[in-house]
């Protein structure tokens, strides 16, 4: 059986329903900072030191945060944070 489910919401009621925090208000200030510290680039090498001092710890950190966005969906669908065995 296949069911599909099709929701029309704004990312905010989304947000709301799931119990994820609001964090537009973060997220404009992190904007704004790397927008003021990108009017500075004038080369590529720049960039690269830019970039790397926006995420040092790189793939680490990226992981990091993809595991903490899973998590929060987790929690806000009712699950456990644990991984589920397959069968």
């Amino acid at each position: 059986m296949k069911v599909n489910v099709e929701i029309d919401c704004t990312p905010e009621e989304a947000r709301a329903f799931l119990g994820l925090p609001d964090v537009s208000k973060a997220n404009d200030i992190y904007v704004d900072n790397i927008s003021k510290a990108m009017k500075g680039v004038s080369n590529p090498e720049q960039l690269a030191e830019y970039a790397q001092a926006l995420a040092p710890m790189g793939q680490v950190g990226l992981k990091m945060f993809q595991n903490f966005v899973e998590g929060g969906l987790r929690a806000g669908l009712g699950g456990s944070s644990g991984s589920k065995k397959k069968d």
